[in-house]
């Protein structure tokens, strides 16, 4: 008796050893850490930690601003937003589509706060952080002495979200087995714990996300097309951020006044060169991209202004498109070369495609091609540098 009890406390830390060698110290993955954590431990240590991941989850979303009001709400995410108060109120599942770093949980936050549900449970699983031979036990909760390490008896996120909401971040991970019982809770709201008999029900409003297009998925055989049909009943695309550059320059000033109270310094907003150089990025790493940068701009700054462009690490991509033309060229100071300012340098390239382009803004020989922008965002920048295409289209 005394060597299993051994055996189980060494197989427990081997356990948490194994757990916090994957933890690579995101926010995130630190969360699902403490959650994992939790379960392996007595009841009040378990509620302790379990409430402190949920405050440091909420706590971030408020430090961000994004637990109150949507940055983008108004313009760029007006049709997402549109589709969140209109499923809001019904219990039918969401399916959150979109790209790494476009916001699916925010959103999903957003579906739960508009809902009847809003005073119950908000719980995120991360379904491509837990092993596979451990889901089931995560989802559904384990009897004690079901398997090695089991302990005692833990309740699922299931059991845990009833009466609220559960999200379930990057659903297409999930393995055969676990698409199999998830389906049954969706269909009756009933499952087993792993090793129980007794038949559990709940009450759970499920919201799940995916980056992966799960309809190839499907065709491909990895994830079943009876538990698409259930969890797609109301999808919700996210657009990426390169495709709403109206909302970069609210996103920049809402980051930017974040940056500056998370690091102690005094807030600087972004000028029209910083939000052309934001504005012409294409972000791979959409909206968390963007904030790592703006915070990254403040801490180079350093108080005084915002480095934008360091922050970036990349060159204008008029400066990039172009070959230097001769009046761009630095100019001399006392025998030393002096570059012009950003601002001019920008407005002497982009003459230069319209020069090039006969002034042609949009289209496949348009200078907003040229230069690998965005046609609405090059508008907007000849109007801030008072540029107009008009003298150089030909006459007549």
């Amino acid at each position: 008796m005394e060597n299993n009890s051994i055996k189980q406390n060494y197989d427990l830390f081997e356990r948490i050893e194994l757990l916090a060698g994957q933890c690579t110290g995101s926010d995130a993955e630190l969360d699902d850490f403490l959650s994992e954590l939790a379960n392996h431990l007595g009841p009040a240590a378990r509620h302790l930690l379990l409430r402190l991941a949920e405050e440091r989850r909420t706590a971030r979303l408020k430090r961000a601003g994004l637990n109150e009001a949507i940055v983008g709400a108004e313009d760029g995410l007006r049709e997402v937003m549109a589709a969140v108060r209109q499923v809001a109120r019904s219990d039918a599942p969401v399916l959150i589509l979109g790209e790494t770093g476009t916001g699916k949980e925010v959103v999903a936050r957003a579906v739960h706060s508009h809902s009847r549900r809003a005073g119950g449970a908000f719980l995120r699983v991360n379904c491509g952080a837990i092993p596979p031979e451990l889901i089931d036990s995560e989802l559904f909760g384990h009897e004690r002495g079901s398997f090695t390490g089991a302990v005692g008896t833990r309740k699922g996120w299931f059991e845990r979200a009833d009466g609220g909401t559960l999200f379930l971040d990057e659903i297409g991970e999930l393995p055969a087995a676990a698409q199999v019982r998830l389906l049954r809770v969706l269909q009756d709201g009933s499952f087993q714990r792993v090793g129980g008999e007794r038949v559990l029900n709940v009450d759970v409003r499920l919201v799940a996300a995916t980056n992966r297009d799960l309809r190839r998925s499907v065709t491909e055989g990895a994830f079943r097309e009876d538990l698409w049909f259930r969890v797609a009943v109301f999808p919700i695309p996210l657009p990426p951020l390169r495709e709403r550059p109206q909302d970069v320059p609210a996103l920049a000033a809402h980051f930017a006044l974040r940056a500056a109270e998370r690091l102690g310094l005094p807030p600087r907003m972004p000028d029209a060169a910083d939000l052309a150089l934001l504005a012409a990025y294409p972000w791979p790493g959409n909206v968390r991209e963007f904030a790592s940068v703006m915070e990254r701009a403040a801490i180079l700054g350093d108080g005084r202004r915002l480095e934008v462009a360091r922050a970036l690490g990349v060159v204008p991509p008029a400066v990039a498109m172009l070959p230097a033309a001769a009046d761009t060229q630095p100019v001399l100071h006392g025998g030393e070369a002096v570059p012009v300012s950003f601002v001019e340098a920008s407005r002497r390239h982009i003459e230069e495609a319209l020069r090039r382009c006969h002034g042609r803004v949009e289209g496949p020989f348009g200078a907003a091609r040229l230069l690998e922008m965005n046609p609405h965002t090059l508008r907007s920048k000849m109007r801030r540098l008072g540029i107009e295409a008009k003298p150089y289209r030909p006459a007549g």
